[in-house]
């Protein structure tokens, strides 16, 4: 690079370069270079290209499908990403990338087969990079998906300096036939909770709002885990339900599922309803986790609203057959899940009803939120 010229609007000597206008391809070619062993420790039957190519091939067949059909989902990671960066906690939110993406298709019945991201920001520097990345990879080995390509873009003017943006695409596969359309549930099925590691990567500006507000010191030990960063508590990774729920949905014990993401309890479970049927929770029936009854009681949130804006602790939402019930929960219980009861599928027009009575949810009265639709 140029330097030692009082002429602002051309270097000196030379012509322009790309690295004047702040974009280093030699950075971005060590990057690809440092992530390539990443990428290649996630391989799979079906995946098998390198990186560095126009794109990334994957054979539905060598992975074992028949006539599958494709499902794809995109995500990001939204505004947990400035906690991450103003924090230096950039090694999990990689697994939340994959996470928002790989929950999306296993609710419709798809096995997560291959991801693709996207890193942009305004200059790659210290690593940061490569330790997102390498949380990509991490969360696609626990999905067993292939991580098979992505784009790194250098934006010098779009971001400031030391922020970046991601964003993650999946495609995954269902045999024909065996999709979740929710075309299954009926009244009488009863929904089980799959138990969330934190806030995952939903309701975070609220968070950061509080955050500011409140003056929380999120460096020091968190008020409700004497044993945890408060920082820690909040960057917690998504979990991600592939392994343990894929099983369980090709042998066909599972009727419909539900990811808990922006919208809350409130707004997702009816997603998966068929016209007809109407979702009744009962947050009475599992114990709000200490990082929820903080939030809650730091914003003075009500009730009503912690249902449409935080999972509440459940990640996952099973509607199930009332003969299922024992064996499902048996079987997520001995695949490392904490499972609960949540509610039950009752007649009536479509939608969700989430309520609780009066102490739950810190609420002074019996209560109650409905979502139709």
């Amino acid at each position: 690079m140029t330097s030692g010229t009082n002429d602002e609007s051309a270097p000196k000597g030379s012509g322009y370069t790309y690295a004047d206008a702040g974009v280093s391809i030699a950075a971005g070619n060590a990057l690809v270079k440092a992530i390539g062993p990443l990428a290649k420790a996630t391989a799979r039957p079906g995946a098998t290209s390198e990186l560095g190519g126009f794109g990334g091939f994957f054979d539905p067949k060598a992975a074992g499908y028949i006539d599958p059909l494709l499902v794809a989902a995109n995500d990001g990671v939204g505004t947990k990403l400035k906690l991450a960066i103003e924090h230096d906690r950039h090694d999990s939110v990689g697994i939340d990338l994959v996470a928002m993406c790989v929950n999306d298709l296993i609710v419709q019945g798809a096995e997560p087969l291959f991801f693709l991201d996207y890193f942009a920001t305004s200059k790659l520097e210290n690593g940061v990079a490569e330790r997102v990345i390498a949380g990509i990879a991490e969360g696609c080995k626990m999905a067993g998906c292939a991580l098979i390509g992505g784009e790194t873009a250098e934006m010098p003017g779009m971001y400031a300096p030391g922020d970046y943006d991601l964003a993650g695409f999946c495609v995954g596969a269902v045999e024909r036939g065996e999709q979740l359309t929710g075309d299954k549930v009926a009244p009488g099925d009863f929904l089980i909770g799959l138990a969330s590691s934190g806030v995952h990567s939903n309701g975070y500006s609220l968070v950061r709002r509080l955050a500011a507000d409140k003056g929380w010191k999120l460096n020091r030990p968190a008020l409700f885990d004497q044993e945890q960063l408060l920082i820690d508590a909040l960057i917690a990774p998504t979990r991600i339900y592939v392994a343990s729920l894929l099983p369980l949905i090709r042998e066909g014990h599972i009727n419909a599922l539900a990811h808990i993401t922006g919208g809350g309890l409130l707004e997702n479970i009816p997603r998966i309803l068929p016209e007809g049927a109407h979702a009744v929770v009962d947050a009475d029936l599992w114990p709000q986790p200490r990082l929820m009854a903080f939030l809650q009681a730091q914003g003075h949130i009500e009730p009503e609203e912690m249902a449409r804006t935080f999972n509440c602790g459940v990640g996952m939402v099973l509607a199930v057959s009332e003969a299922q019930v024992a064996e499902v929960t048996e079987r997520l219980a001995a695949a490392g899940e904490t499972v609960f009861p949540v509610g039950q599928i009752g007649a009536g027009e479509k939608g969700c009803t989430v309520r609780g009575s009066v102490e739950t949810w810190a609420a002074k009265s019996d209560w109650s939120a409905t979502h139709l639709g």
